[in-house]
This record gives C-alpha cells, sequence and structure tokens, in this order.
C-alpha cells in the first residue's frame, strides 16, 4: 500500500522482504529508474506525468532483480555501519577545506581551467562536471586514498576537455594520471606504488581507469 509523506511528491510503498520503498516525483525524468544502495536501501525515481501506480508495477517486474542485487551488495559489503548526521557534516567541512586546494593544485599542474568548484553528499557518483565547466565533488572523496582521491578529480578535470567517455577522454586520463601516480610514487606513496604495480601488469584498455575504479569500489558512498 501507498501512503502520503508529507508533499505528494513521494509516497513510500512496504515491502515484506525489501521493508520501505520511496517513490520520488522527479523533473526532467523521461523513464522510471530504481535505485538500489547498500545503506540508503531502494528508491524509484518516477516522471512527474506517470501515476505513482505505474510505478509500483514497474518495481513489481523489477522486483526480483533487485532482491538479487541486495544480496549481491550484502555479500560484497556485509553490515556497513551508517554514518550520522555528524559524521557526514564532518565530512562536509573537511572536503570544503580540502578538495578545492588539491583541485587547484592539479588544475594548475596539467594545464586544466575550470569555473568554479561545489561541494555535494550525492548517492550515486563521486563527481561531475557541467558543460559550463563547473565541478562538483562527493564529499565522500575525503575517506579516500591520496592517489585515488586524485584519479577522481583528474577525471573531472579532464572532463574540462572531454564531455564524455569517449576514447580521447580516456587517452588523456590515463597520461595524467599515470604521470601523478609516478610521482607519488616518487614520494613514498604506498598506495600509489601499489596501484601502479597493478597498472603495470593489467590487461585493461585503460588500465589506470580500470585499476584505480576497481580499488574505489571498496570505498561505497556513505
Amino acid at each position: 500500500m501507498l501512503s502520503l509523506q508529507g508533499m505528494v511528491m513521494e509516497k513510500v510503498y512496504s515491502d515484506p522482504s525489501l521493508g520501505d520503498i520511496v517513490f520520488r516525483k522527479r523533473k526532467g525524468l523521461r523513464r522510471i529508474s530504481i535505485r538500489v544502495h547498500p545503506l540508503k536501501g531502494v528508491s524509484v525515481s518516477v516522471p512527474y506525468p506517470v501515476p505513482y501506480a505505474a510505478a509500483l508495477a514497474f518495481f513489481r517486474l523489477k522486483r526480483e532483480w533487485i532482491l538479487q542485487t541486495v544480496a549481491r551488495q550484502e555479500e560484497r559489503y556485509g553490515d556497513l555501519p551508517k554514518a550520522s548526521p555528524e559524521e557526514i557534516e564532518s565530512m562536509r567541512k573537511r572536503a570544503k577545506v580540502e578538495l578545492p586546494v588539491r583541485l587547484d593544485e592539479l588544475a594548475r599542474e596539467y594545464g586544466f581551467v575550470y569555473n568554479k568548484v561545489t561541494i555535494k553528499h550525492n548517492s550515486t557518483n563521486w563527481g561531475s562536471c557541467s558543460t559550463r565547466n563547473n565541478i562538483n565533488l562527493n564529499l565522500n572523496i575525503v575517506r579516500l586514498p591520496d592517489a585515488l582521491r586524485d584519479y577522481i578529480l583528474l577525471h573531472e578535470l579532464c572532463h574540462l576537455r572531454h564531455h564524455d567517455h569517449g576514447h580521447a577522454f580516456h587517452l588523456l586520463l590515463e597520461h595524467v594520471c599515470t604521470d601523478n601516480i609516478l610521482k607519488a610514487c616518487d614520494s613514498g606513496d604506498l598506495e600509489a606504488k601499489s596501484l601502479a604495480h597493478a597498472v603495470a601488469t593489467s590487461k585493461a584498455k585503460y588500465p589506470v581507469s580500470h585499476v584505480c575504479s576497481k580499488a574505489i569500489k571498496a570505498y561505497p558512498l556513505l
């Protein structure tokens, strides 16, 4: 049964196995989408013109897939501690101090020019770069080792020149990240040395992206 939560923008369905499923109406959406997060649970984003009943029918159609996804996440992450509001605020304060400074250092070093940087608390991505050259960074980045933090920052900086994930983007990202990792190795960064070894032995088309992306998966967004 759907129950109203405050405004009609949001409703909740209580599933016997999955618990409360939040259905949210969002502007600009073209299709219904389902998000399964190891900490925040299951949510369904619904385009404004689509009735909640249709969204619920879509959820029921995908329910087995959702159950399988939840099971995989539980097996992979186990019992993750949920960050308290105080911990999130502490990360936010630290991120606002540290991330813009490091982003500026990397931009200067590799010749990137961006407009402004904003710190956000997203549940779906580590960062983004707009067509207006504004960069958004997730406050969770401060939880990462320095080498992985730099990978995310350089990833968004490379989007200033290539706003897609095509071959040209990856070539640029591989180049600047390889250089940055090697410099970190020279300074004695053990995490960077581990990444450099994994990159050197990787058979992936884009080894730096492959290795760093895989390593970052050990740090689910809080």
